[in-house]
């Protein structure tokens, strides 16, 4: 892999991703995609039809941008991964906890026909063919691997999803509809913002005191002389993981940051509302 091909800045040299380059460009989680059970993808910005703010690979409805545009963003990005449309099911997210178990009834849901649900966060499944899809810019994406049970989960885990423990949540989801245990589970955090870029204020950083053992604040939180913190939820997430009883050699962290890369990556941070969204995508292969 060259590293470079797509200029994306990498905050170690672990080899988290791999870069898909070409017309439409994307990221491989290599944890999962070396089971060869899954295909995984997460969007850049780039290869699409959306034209201004939006410009190019918006895989967002709900920004403002045309609809006819994101479809054909769909359909490209879904083209370049080997998943059709029609096989995806996309959450609808409302910074939440709740996960939505899919079933073969569900595809297409949110991408080629109208979602029957809001307030949906994460998602998993044990429906090969099925491509589960979420949404992101800034937030982190947290995917899900069982190769025993051949199930998957993908969930989105803002702060306030990372102190809900969101990672946790899909993973008791995940055992409680497929009987799957923690310990085989493969997981991986997406790209998302970095504790470089993220300030908070100090009402955040109570909910993350109240819902994280003081042991490990000063990995995932620091105070800075204006009053302001800088939050990491990369460490908080894995920290998630660990309480859900993944295990450590089962996991990989992100080394990429959206705000770092947001020439390449959507980022809330830099854009605000006036951009498109990126996307996570985890599909077990029919």
């Amino acid at each position: 892999m060259n590293t470079e091909s797509l200029g994306l800045e990498y905050k170690t040299t672990e080899s988290v991703f791999e870069e898909v380059t070409g017309e439409v460009p994307y990221l491989k989680v290599r944890i999962l995609e070396e089971t060869g059970l899954v295909r995984s993808g997460f969007s850049t910005r780039l290869g699409g039809v959306s034209q201004g703010e939006y410009a190019s690979m918006n895989l967002s409805f709900t920004r403002g941008d045309d609809p006819e545009c994101v479809k054909e963003n769909f359909r490209q990005i879904g083209e370049a991964m080997g998943i059709p449309c029609e096989k995806m099911v996309y959450s609808r997210q409302t910074h939440t906890t709740n996960v939505r178990m899919v079933t073969e009834a569900d595809a297409g849901y949110g991408v080629t026909r109208e979602r029957p649900y809001t307030d949906v966060d994460g998602l998993v499944t044990n429906v090969p063919g099925i491509c589960l899809v979420t949404s992101y810019a800034d937030c982190v994406p947290l995917y899900f691997l069982d190769p025993k049970k051949k199930v998957i989960g993908l969930s989105h885990s803002g702060w306030r999803g990372t102190v809900g423990k969101m990672g946790q949540v899909t993973v008791r989801r995940m055992q409680e509809e497929y009987g799957c245990d923690p310990a085989d589970i493969l997981a991986a955090v997406g790209p998302s913002i970095c504790q470089d870029c993220y300030e908070v204020s100090e009402d955040v950083i109570e909910q993350f005191r109240q819902n994280f053992t003081d042991t490990i604040w000063d990995k995932l939180f620091y105070r800075k002389s204006n009053g302001k913190y800088q939050l990491n939820l990369w460490e908080a997430n894995r920290q998630v993981f660990l309480e859900a009883g993944i295990r450590p050699e089962h996991m990989t962290v992100t080394n990429v940051c959206t705000r770092c890369n947001s020439k390449i990556l959507y980022s809330h941070r830099v854009m605000g509302e006036r951009r498109g969204n990126l996307c996570a995508f985890l599909q077990l292969k029919p």
